[in-house]
């Protein structure tokens, strides 16, 4: 809906350049979408439910933080949040880093699939 509304909703009100900063925004809360997915239908598979969690929870600061901030900064045009974006691609960052040693590291000895994380 996001690119949608870029591609049409903003086609007169928005310059070129702004369409595409929307359309990277939009372009990366889908790709984050998809990760999340990811991440859920991992969990019970006997990867750590923890680092999967964190991971989960990176994703989703990331696609506030990066997608947020680009939405915002072209519908207001709040260059201040120009410094939050690098905070979300950090996050998105930390994120694959933490699905990926989840993937390479087992369920601990204690951990459980019902764990919840905190």
């Amino acid at each position: 809906m996001a690119g949608a509304f870029g591609a049409h909703g903003l086609r007169t009100v928005a310059s070129a350049r702004e369409l595409g900063v929307f359309q990277t925004a939009a372009n990366y809360q889908m790709y984050h979408a998809l990760a999340l997915v990811l991440v859920a239908l991992l969990h019970g598979r006997g990867l750590s439910t923890r680092l999967l969690g964190l991971a989960g929870r990176f994703f989703l600061a990331g696609i506030v933080l990066f997608s947020g901030s680009l939405y915002l900064l072209v519908l207001t045009g709040a260059h201040w949040l120009g410094p939050v974006t690098p905070l979300g691609g950090l996050c998105f960052m930390v994120g694959w880093a933490l699905l990926a040693a989840a993937g390479l590291r087992r369920r601990g000895a204690g951990e459980t699939n019902d764990q919840e994380d905190s």
